[in-house]
């Protein structure tokens, strides 16, 4: 069976997100993406203080030095769009204060008849947690919890009830609600995160790497799920990371979808076959504007769909 394949839509520095946001998901629906989503990147250290994704010496890229917000991006991709899904991979969570997180996300699938994907993570970045996280970085874990907890209240039936050390409410009527169950898909790659995955959310995040690691990671994800008995299928999303080039890459230490078109298809296609719900395929960083872009996209919507993606 194909899977399903979403976007990721323009919020970097080359691209005017008043307009090309709502242009590139027209595009994306009329292509036949099933999906659209957004990341976070809250800021840019200038001297960096830590490598990128913490791994030492690894440079920030130049394209996270302007980062659109991703609630606004997907609010601008909602009014320009009717069916596609609209999804955060991801949303670092503790970044934001739960209750107006929980209230923004509802309010986007009030707005858009239903279809919001909220993709949380607890990030990386020590600098974005001391310009805006809630609690100090070593409590990511525990207020990821809360947040969960939080959203799940908020979105569920009044009176909204709720007593965590960074939340407090009473007893209240919250809304708009949600128009349907918001699915909540986590980042998560260490055993404790996969424990909270299977718990209490709906759907794993895992990031592109070889489709063997994929795999084994996938199993091992399942397996946990049967002993803590879980009974309702977790709903998986693949974020895709290309590195699109003019001509193939033609070395031996060529990485997972890093190359041509052909090359990122054959990549796709091999992903595919783990058995994954959707595959989000990130394109934008190495287009230079939103016409490229949404060419780029229907090149390979539509080869992945001749692959059998």
């Amino acid at each position: 069976m194909a899977s399903r394949l979403g976007l990721g839509l323009p919020q970097m520095r080359q691209f005017s997100i008043g307009r090309d946001v709502p242009d590139v998901a027209r595009a994306a629906e009329r292509i036949g993406y099933d999906s659209v989503w957004v990341f976070e990147r809250a800021l840019f250290p200038e001297p960096a203080t830590q490598g990128l994704y913490d791994v030492d010496g690894l440079p920030w890229p130049d394209q996270y030095r302007s980062v659109a917000d991703p609630l606004v991006t997907l609010t601008l991709a909602a009014a320009a769009t009717e069916r596609v899904e609209l999804g955060s991979s991801v949303l670092v969570a503790p970044l934001h204060l739960p209750f107006q997180l929980a209230k923004s996300l509802a309010t986007l699938d009030a707005a858009s008849g239903g279809r919001v994907l909220a993709g949380l993570g607890t990030g990386w970045s020590l600098d974005e947690y001391a310009a805006s996280g809630v609690r100090p970085f070593e409590e990511r874990g525990a207020v990821l919890d809360e947040v969960i907890a939080v959203c799940r209240a908020v979105w569920g039936p009044d009176p909204v009830v709720h007593d965590g050390p960074l939340t407090k409410i009473a007893s209240a009527v919250v809304g708009p609600k949600p128009a349907r169950p918001i699915p909540l898909l986590l980042a998560a790659g260490s055993r404790r995160a996969w424990r909270r995955l299977v718990d209490h959310a709906d759907g794993w995040l895992p990031v592109g790497a070889s489709a063997e690691q994929i795999a084994a990671q996938w199993r091992e994800l399942r397996e946990l799920a049967e002993e803590r008995g879980r009974t309702e299928p977790l709903r998986t999303v693949l974020r895709v990371n290309t590195v699109r080039l003019d001509k193939p890459y033609e070395g031996p230490d060529r990485q997972p979808f890093q190359g041509s078109v052909d090359q990122i298809v054959a990549d796709l296609a091999e992903h595919a076959e783990i058995g994954l719900d959707e595959i989000l395929v990130e394109l934008q960083p190495t287009a230079r504007d939103a016409e490229e872009l949404k060419d780029v996209a229907a090149e390979v919507f539509e080869k992945a769909r001749a692959a059998g993606v």
